[in-house]
């Protein structure tokens, strides 16, 4: 397996942003993917991404055989909500490690949570997403979804080796439509894929990200 570039890599925040200006959309006026509200807000701000985004999980969603759909979990997330659950995540690591450095333990975070200022779901370019059949059950693929790495014992990792043939060949598959249309994936999240942040510039040798992050109420 190859080394897994962390969202806290220097390499990732030297990005920079070319702000394309792409509206944020709500993937519920169409009938493409499936949605699911287990992460819903009450802005509803769960259900925006890009334009750019939604267009290519429709790609991806024709891709996949038939009688599978993409299910749709979460995508943009504010600022102030990314803040959060980074600061609740590294703030667990720290009972945990108490012998950590800071810098350790950012590091260790954006394994799970990206840091706010880099975070691909505060510039409405990620979405957290599964499989499932047309009826809206999902699939197996290893873990449930937003699983840490210290519950799931690395399981969450998108390659991990702790996992049932099926749920391999799901991934496999999963991974397989998204990457052809154009998203790519955190390593250490099997559903989190994104296209346009500085991630998806670093891992597809662009020059510059194509989304930055946004404020809902400025953009929808």
């Amino acid at each position: 397996m190859s080394e897994i570039v962390l969202m806290s890599d220097p390499k990732v925040a030297a990005i920079p942003v070319a702000e394309c200006g792409e509206r944020l959309v709500d993937v519920r006026r169409g009938k493409s993917l499936l949605i699911d509200s287990r992460k819903q807000d009450p802005a509803d701000a769960y259900a925006y991404v890009r334009e750019g985004v939604v267009e290519r999980l429709i790609e991806a969603q024709k891709l996949l055989p038939h009688g599978l759909r993409l299910l749709f979990v979460e995508g943009y997330r504010p600022p102030s909500l990314q803040r959060a659950y980074f600061e609740e995540y590294a703030g667990q690591l720290r009972a945990i490690h108490a012998d950590w450095s800071a810098e350790q333990i950012h590091s260790a975070a954006s394994r799970y949570v990206s840091p706010p200022d880099i975070a691909p779901h505060s510039a409405g370019a990620a979405v957290d997403l599964t499989l499932a059949d047309a009826e809206g059950r999902e699939l197996e693929l290893g873990t449930r979804m937003n699983v840490d790495p210290e519950e799931s014992d690395g399981a969450c990792y998108t390659h991990a080796a702790n996992i049932s043939t099926e749920a391999r060949a799901n991934r496999k598959l999963l991974g397989s439509v998204l990457t052809a249309a154009g998203l790519v994936n955190y390593p250490t999240e099997w559903w989190h894929w994104s296209f346009g942040d500085r991630y998806w510039a670093l891992i597809t040798g662009e020059t510059a990200a194509l989304y930055g992050p946004t404020e809902m109420a400025s953009s929808a």
